[in-house]
């Protein structure tokens, strides 16, 4: 038999399974905490950072993503706070300006409120969310393709940036890539870049019932268990 625990999540007891995470519990629940480089079935490494919650412990408020943080009996957290939404929707701002050519980062920079920028868009091809180079190494044990270099130099690439015997060719990284599902009206030129605001009418609902699941069709783009299209 599965072991539970009780956890507080923004005012809400819910029982999950021990060992599950913050995240599965508050998804689970109907709570929705933004989120773009969770893949269910691979092990998280909160690379977007999307996900950030407060968890209370002792009186002291630590930010964590909820990906990674493990339920435990009793622990309180906080997924929707002034404090959180600020500084996810910064996150979302800078994922947004890095690569507008991918509609599962526009609708995840809506869904965190992100309405205007602040930085020059660039158009990247890839945003370093891991979840090819998870999907590559964790789920069918191969290495053909990995994180390169630090920093600003940091990228994916296969060993030596060359074509590796390792890649089995099932296209997986391609099928997990955020960046290709383009944005409902084409790819936009370098220079062109933009918030496409097609779906800011879906938010209306989102604004009466804040920090909860509104059944939207937002999550296509990255795999959201709870999109629509995945609950049908």
């Amino acid at each position: 038999m599965t072991q539970e625990v009780t956890v507080n999540i923004d005012g809400a007891f819910i029982r999950a399974p021990k060992g599950s995470t913050v995240l599965d519990a508050a998804l689970g629940a109907g709570i929705c905490i933004p989120h773009l480089c969770r893949v269910p079935y691979l092990e998280d490494i909160g690379a977007c950072r999307l996900c950030i919650v407060e968890h209370i412990e002792n009186g002291r408020s630590k930010i964590t993503t909820s990906c990674t943080l493990l339920v435990q009996e009793g622990m309180r957290i906080l997924s929707n706070t002034d404090r959180i939404r600020k500084l996810r929707r910064n996150i979302a701002e800078l994922l947004v300006t890095e690569a507008p050519n991918s509609r599962a980062i526009q609708d995840i920079a809506l869904r965190c409120g992100v309405v205007e920028t602040r930085y020059p868009f660039r158009n990247s091809d890839c945003v370093l969310c891991g979840r090819c180079v998870r999907a590559c190494t964790g789920h069918f044990g191969e290495k053909a393709i990995g994180f390169v270099g630090r920093g600003k130099d940091r990228r994916v690439e296969s060993p030596f940036n060359l074509y590796s015997e390792l890649c089995n060719e099932c296209g997986r990284c391609i099928d997990l890539c955020p960046m290709t599902i383009v944005p409902c009206d084409g790819n936009m030129k370098p220079g062109e870049g933009r918030l496409c605001g097609n779906c800011e009418s879906k938010m209306l609902t989102e604004e009466a019932a804040q920090g909860y699941c509104i059944g939207c069709y937002m999550g296509d783009g990255f795999q959201c268990e709870r999109s629509i299209t995945n609950t049908l």
